[in-house]
């Protein structure tokens, strides 16, 4: 079982994360255990945080401190990261297992929330598009930073031009089983340039930096295998939920290509937000915006859940 350390070791000033309300273990359609909290008041609207590959609901802090005020907030851990327990199923439709439980246990039967997706976290929406939860308790979609394919072939993290050596030498480092190693000036610096825009703060980086080293390198592995393979267009083209994205014009893991594909395919997208100098992290180098878009959506598609008396229901 993979552990996430205590708070104060993997982010720092505003980027560590806030006390959950409570915290619960859902339990997937093949067994996996997922680490879920849940913050905000109980009846309040209902915003749902999918994070992305190497990251952990620690990635969400600056969202959930600000929206737990007059949200519910419901953050989950990905199978292998954070706290929830490495599985041998690695998969697109194990990700759409995952968060369809999530949706099961946190909220009521036909309510609705907005949900939220950050790279992988987007793949996850994508790939449950289709699933009748899922449409059941979507109001609408926001998208940061996220692609449905060849994402290997369009990444820019390794200085070549577009081509087969560029694709296999990616593929490689994306994929290494290498450990990560402790965060150190060297190590900061290179994951600023792979995933951050270049007037990223020193304090983003050290955020993004902690969480990204405290993903066990099996698991780093096993779903850079899943990304590289990935092919999940089909989903895109039936996501018919209103959707809208957020991306970083300097992002290099998935340049703003894939956004603009996105655009293209959904059935109702509803607006892309593209962050000048912002790289592929949008949450953490531009949390207010990405908040604020939050909200926005909220505002716009989220009935707020009237107080029934519905409890959320405990995991195993």
């Amino acid at each position: 079982m993979s552990r996430l350390a205590p708070a104060a070791s993997v982010t720092c000033g505003p980027y560590a994360p806030p006390t959950p309300a409570r915290e619960l273990t859902v339990v997937s359609a093949d067994g996996a255990r997922l680490h879920v909290e849940v913050h905000g008041p109980e009846h309040a609207p209902a915003v749902v945080l999918s994070h992305g590959w190497t990251c952990s609901t620690a990635f969400w802090a600056a969202q959930i401190r600000e929206l737990a005020t007059d949200h519910r907030v419901i953050a989950y851990d990905q199978r292998g990261h954070g706290r929830s327990p490495a599985s041998p199923a690695c998969t697109t439709q194990a990700l759409a297992d995952d968060l369809e439980a999530v949706l099961a246990q946190t909220l009521a039967p036909g309510e609705k929330a907005l949900i939220v997706g950050h790279s992988m976290g987007g793949m996850t929406v994508m790939a449950a598009a289709t699933r009748p939860r899922f449409r059941d308790h979507a109001a609408a979609v926001l998208l940061c930073s996220t692609g449905s394919s060849r994402l290997v072939a369009e990444a820019r993290v390794v200085p070549l031009g577009a081509g087969r050596v560029r694709t296999w030498i990616t593929g490689r480092v994306l994929g290494s089983r290498a450990p990560l190693g402790p965060v150190t000036p060297v190590a900061k610096s290179i994951l600023k340039y792979a995933t951050m825009g270049a007037g990223s703060a020193p304090h983003m980086v050290e955020a993004c930096a902690r969480i990204v080293h405290a993903c066990p390198r099996t698991v780093r592995h096993a779903w850079a295998a899943v990304l590289e393979a990935l092919d999940l267009d089909h989903g895109v083209r039936e996501l018919h939920t209103p959707t809208a994205i957020v991306h970083g014009a300097s992002d290099r893991l998935t340049p703003p290509v894939h956004a603009r594909a996105l655009v293209a395919a959904l059935p109702h997208c509803i607006g892309l937000t593209e962050l000048a100098g912002v790289g592929h992290m949008t949450p953490i180098e531009a949390p207010d915006l990405v908040t604020g878009r939050i909200r926005e959506l909220v505002t716009t598609y989220v009935t707020p859940k009237k107080a029934t008396g519905v409890q959320i229901k405990e995991g195993a």
